[in-house]
């Protein structure tokens, strides 16, 4: 089982892991030697050991006394093996907390018993019901702190239920405990013989687990295996369902269809693929199939779609605008996305759906999605591999938000390109000239406007057919809707940039004249 620890900061979460560590004698005698000596230099118990340095192996976490990486450790009960990810605390590395959570079969949630739940708390169970965790553990640590107080235990843990209550886990067990000192970790608490419950160890070998199994079998292309001209195969992992050969397979983007011929593995062929299975599909006649593309049963095909709704949680400190380009990792596809309306922002302390115009690091939102070019998806509570994705800033390359499909806004199935008898070469060759967009930008009163002007007047007296743009003009009309927040500037430059297209492939040279202060606008706009 994969669980994670989370909470506020400083709510002990590496001190547990580390005592799990120990309890279950997954600490060698060496580096139990190493970690008295490390105590003594950054530990923060007062000469005790400290635990927490087991997972806190970076140096910037020593040193601050803070998990800053997810950290991995293993152990095993006597009834269950587990992996178990160490998450920070820290607002700032909420990414790094959701990464953990994306593979976790549960979650345990600290809070400091002298503090009780705090923002972050919060935060991190919103966010572990998010990302498909089912079961929570709600650990109130540091109770030695506290005096052992029942009454303390009893108000934290009410609190706590009163706001998970309505996001749909499983289980909620709540645990009095104190980390450091080993009570109630794998054996009841004489300190605490008022608590009749299990201990943590007892209560998460007896989670009773049921694994979602997606039931279509998909397969995203990795990489095309071509190792010499008598061989060629589409490499990747199984993540849904099982592949057997002579199954009749499907491209979900390209629409091709062919029946596997063999499965192949380092150790020799098999005869199917179960979910999790990293193979190399051989098809039975050569088809152009790139990575990216997502393969299916014929009978049971992946639905494609260039707009849906998604939850997103925003992991950068730059804002994320509606209408701003950035490019979206959906499996082993990619392609240009950008948000076409925030639809609400979730107060992770309240739970209630509050309006907003921007994304600030942090924020969960709902929000609407288009996308460049349709791709395979399914719901994330479906299929987390083509329902999870990144989206990615198109020039810092910096990870800006992590979505899960909601569903499909099914407008892709009703729009379709329509092919036009007269082309954009034969219009240029009627008006005598190419079609052109001159961009010109600047802060105010740099002369824009004039400069463009007269580049027009030129260029009508040579006889070509012009058009110019003027920002003050434009948003006499086209964005007469639209004021001068960075969210509106963004989409006043996306509304100019596709006229500007439009007049181009017309033929026209068209002159623009804007302030257009961000730099992913001006990319988008070129």
């Amino acid at each position: 089982m994969r669980f994670i620890t989370c909470g506020s900061v400083d709510d002990g979460k590496s001190t547990l892991i580390g005592r799990l560590l120990a309890e279950h004698q997954q600490i060698p005698d060496d580096q139990l030697a190493a970690l008295v000596s490390d105590s003594r230099q950054h530990g923060a118990q007062g000469g005790m050991i400290d635990y927490a340095l087991l997972t806190d192996g970076l140096a910037a976490e020593r040193e601050q006394g803070i998990t800053i990486d997810v950290a991995y450790r293993y152990f095993a009960s006597a009834q269950r093996r587990y992996i178990v990810a160490d998450t920070p605390g820290h607002e700032q590395y909420t990414r790094n907390m959701v990464t953990g959570a994306s593979t976790a079969d549960a979650a345990i949630v600290l809070v400091d018993a002298r503090h009780g739940v705090l923002t972050q708390t919060r935060r991190h169970t919103y966010l572990a019901a998010l990302m498909g965790v089912r079961h929570v553990v709600f650990a109130v640590n540091k109770m030695d702190l506290a005096g052992y107080d029942q009454a303390t235990f009893e108000r934290i843990r009410d609190a706590f239920d009163n706001f998970a209550k309505g996001l749909g886990f499983t289980s909620i067990t709540a645990i009095p405990l104190s980390a450091l000192r080993g009570d109630n970790l794998t054996s009841p608490s004489s300190q605490m013989a008022w608590y009749p419950g299990l201990p943590l160890i007892a209560t998460l070998d007896a989670l009773q687990l049921q694994t979602a199994q997606a039931v279509r079998p998909v397969f995203p292309v990795q990489w095309v295996n071509r190792p010499n001209q008598t061989f060629r195969g589409l490499a990747g992992s199984v993540s849904g369902g099982t592949f057997y050969v002579g199954d009749a397979v499907r491209c979900a983007c390209s629409g091709q269809t062919a029946n596997i011929a063999r499965i192949v593995t380092m150790d020799g062929d098999l005869d199917q693929a179960a979910e999790g299975r990293a193979v190399t599909l051989v098809l039975d006649r050569e088809l152009d199939i790139p990575r990216g593309e997502v393969l299916c049963r014929t009978t049971d095909p992946v639905e494609t779609t260039d707009q849906f709704e998604a939850n997103l949680i925003w992991l950068h400190q730059e804002p994320g605008l509606a209408g701003r380009s950035y490019e979206i990792k959906l499996a082993t596809q990619s392609a240009a996305a950008s948000i076409t309306a925030i639809r609400h922002r979730v107060n992770v302390n309240t739970l209630a759906q509050e309006p907003a115009r921007t994304l600030n690091v942090n924020d969960v939102a709902v929000c609407n999605l288009a996308l460049s070019t349709p791709l395979a998806f399914d719901t994330f509570a479906r299929s987390k591999t083509l329902g999870g994705f990144i989206l990615i800033d198109r020039l810092t390359r910096n990870t800006v938000a992590a979505g899960l499909i909601r569903h499909n806004l099914r407008r892709a199935q009703n729009l379709h390109r329509q092919a036009l008898s007269v082309t954009r070469a034969e219009r240029e060759r009627l008006n005598g000239h190419q079609g052109r967009v001159i961009w010109f930008t600047g802060l105010s009163g740099a002369g824009k406007s004039t400069l463009a002007n007269a580049l027009e007047v030129k260029l009508h007296a040579a006889g070509m057919r012009t058009y110019l743009l003027d920002g003050d003009n434009v948003r006499q009309g086209l964005n007469k809707d639209l004021g001068f927040t960075d969210a509106d500037r963004v989409e006043n430059i996306r509304r100019i940039a596709e006229v500007a297209r439009l007049m181009q492939d017309a033929g026209l040279v068209v002159i623009t004249a804007f302030i257009a202060p961000f730099r992913q606008e001006r990319e988008l706009a070129r």
